[in-house]
């Protein structure tokens, strides 16, 4: 009885830490931030330049509006292709082309990634042109001053200089003059992942110095179509500045109300799925504003966009900014090469490690230190399983210890509820009083298991979040871990020729786990109470279900972990010289069922 409140404290605690920490830290973090940043667009409000009717003075912000040609998204993307001028790109993990209106980067392709398990299903693609329904793509261009001419914007038409195609080793030059006697040059470089490097020189052969503000854009028209999972963002992030302070933002919230980040140097910014993304990373070394926002002009857009400086071209100089992109997959090594390689500020956080960073990152290096080593992520799991229980056997054997001691005191707590009867206050009483001469803190027993529920989200989240986990087989009928046991009871685990409903789903690894969790609370008396003894009979069968719908790694990780603590129970209570439960309460379990039937 003892060990199935404990039980029940621990999952109350839990939720109390989850709730202190929301209420007391995230909430005024979150608080604080909002009136910054209310601080910041007054701020920009009183400087920014009016008109005669007191509206913002046009030029001065990246306000997302696309060419006439481009208001109604109706051409396929083969067709959106074929009628623009472009570049190709071909790489060991892209394929796609560069437009070369507005020197645009709307199609591309990720060779590494397929849309399901099966090989031969298309690739995953990413970008796509600005007249499709689909339209998702990333631009760079300028805002001009009164005397800088016609500069590269959404509509502008580059001509190639150098290079035919753009791989890792062959770049791509792109120019354009304008009416001013300024020439815009743009190199375009990419490497053998998922980051464009564009290098852009902007030289003055005029007689007057002129100014530029150079400006990026993310611009995407719809929301993911797979639904959102309460562990994980979708939508908009970003580092704004040099410090790891990651700024995010839902769909929903922008579509309410427009989002303007405080003015800053260096960081990132972008639009983020679950697997993937795409980032802008500004020139480090000039101011910039930032904002997140949705349009409904014309084609309704989601837009993650910034706006430098201006900058001055005297007249015979020239100016250059380095400008990166990320498009690509959220592969854990690579996102983390780019932080150290380009000094880029909390890069790796584009990847949803959550509250608990500091577990949740280790355990997937753990678990991919495992990986290099057999191959095989299922099996990594299992490898990482028994290295968590042997850090936290300590913690465990003292669980353990203070359930053994509540056992072996069982004859007494009988012997003082047979004195007492329904006096609950003397009840108490004595065992508060029983328990400070046997020295036990009936308490005890349920910190280990507070103390694990962090590492088990942390597991969660490695599983769910991590592109390393899509598609990556087990064994047997196991061919991604991070989706559901594709098996099902209904159908006789497809001996029939029909689907299970969702609800119904139960594969055979929620049923090992369930049957695992059955054994583990057989190892304890059931619960006098025929409440908690209700709750202990049923809980495995709850579970059973309730994890039926969850990605398979966290189930087989479940089901491996009961078996250990299985293991690990027998081993401690034999050690303290008390009965092992399991076999006795099995025995009553299946006497009951025979009398039953009888």
């Amino acid at each position: 009885m003892e060990n199935n409140r404990n039980y029940f404290i621990a999952i109350a605690l839990s939720v109390l830490v989850v709730l202190g920490w929301q209420f007391f830290y995230m909430n005024p973090r979150i608080e604080a931030q909002r009136q910054a940043e209310l601080q910041q667009k007054a701020e920009l409000a009183k400087q920014q330049p009016k008109d005669a009717a007191g509206n913002p003075a046009p030029g001065n912000t990246v306000n997302g509006t696309l060419p006439a040609s481009q208001a109604s998204a109706t051409a396929s993307r083969e067709d959106a292709i074929a009628k623009s001028q472009r570049v190709e790109i071909d790489t060991e993990a892209l394929s796609g082309s560069i437009n070369l209106t507005g020197g645009r980067l709307d199609d591309l392709r990720l060779k590494g990634y397929h849309e399901t398990v099966d090989k031969t299903s298309p690739i995953i693609t990413l970008l796509n042109p600005a007249d499709t329904k689909d339209g998702y793509f990333t631009e760079l261009g300028f805002v001009g001053s009164t005397n800088s001419g016609s500069v590269p914007g959404p509509s502008t038409v580059w001509t190639v200089k150098e290079g035919a195609k753009l791989s890792e080793t062959s770049p791509v030059t792109l120019t354009y003059t304008n009416d001013a006697g300024l020439t815009f040059t743009r190199k375009i470089s990419v490497d053998q992942h998922y980051m464009f490097t564009i290098e852009d020189t902007v030289a003055n052969s005029g007689s007057a110095e002129t100014s530029v503000a150079p400006y990026g854009r993310i611009t995407r028209y719809n929301k993911p179509t797979t639904p959102s999972a309460y562990v994980l963002h979708e939508g908009f992030l970003g580092v704004i500045g040099a410090g790891n302070s990651l700024t995010e933002a839902k769909y929903a919230s922008i579509e309410k109300e427009n989002e303007s980040l405080p003015k800053a140097t260096g960081g990132w910014l972008g639009i983020t799925d679950k697997y993937w993304a795409a980032a802008m990373v500004p020139p480090q070394a000039v101011a910039y504003d930032a904002r997140f926002s949705h349009f409904t002009d014309g084609q309704p857009r989601f837009q993650a966009d910034y706006k430098n400086d201006a900058v001055t071209v005297a007249p015979g100089q020239s100016v250059s900014l380095k400008t990166l992109i990320f498009a690509g997959a959220k592969e854990v090594p690579v996102i983390d090469a780019y932080e150290t390689s380009y000094s880029i500020p909390g890069f790796d956080r584009m990847i949803d490690w959550g509250w608990f960073y500091f577990l949740t990152k280790p355990m997937f290096k753990l678990m991919d230190f495992f990986f290099r080593h057999v191959g095989n992520f299922g099996v990594a799991i299992l490898l990482t399983t028994i290295v968590v229980k042997a850090l936290f056997f300590p913690l465990a054997s003292k669980q353990y210890a203070s359930m053994a001691n509540m056992k072996r005191i069982q004859p007494k707590l009988e012997e003082l509820k047979a004195k007492h009867g329904d006096d609950r206050m003397a009840m108490q009483q004595a065992m508060m009083e029983l328990y400070k001469t046997e020295k036990i803190n009936p308490v005890a027993g349920c910190w280990p298991l507070v103390l694990q529920i962090p590492v088990f989200f942390s597991l969660y989240k490695v599983i769910y979040i991590t592109i390393e986990m899509r598609h990556a087989p087990f064994f047997g009928w196991i061919r991604d871990l991070s989706a559901p046991d594709p098996t099902s009871i209904v159908n006789l685990f497809g001996l029939l020729p029909f689907d299970a409903p969702t609800f119904l789903h139960l594969g055979i690894w929620p049923i090992i786990m369930g049957f695992t969790m059955f054994l583990q609370m057989r190892m304890n008396p059931t619960p006098p109470d025929p409440t908690q003894a209700m709750l202990f009979n049923w809980m495995p069968l709850v579970f059973t279900f309730m994890l039926g719908s969850f990605p398979s790694g966290l189930v087989i990780y479940w089901a491996w972990n009961n078996t250990l603590s299985v293991i690990q129970q027998s081993v401690i209570m034999k050690r303290h010289g008390v009965k092992i439960e399991l076999f006795d309460n099995l025995r009553k379990v299946f006497r009951r069922k025979s009398v039953e039937t009888k």
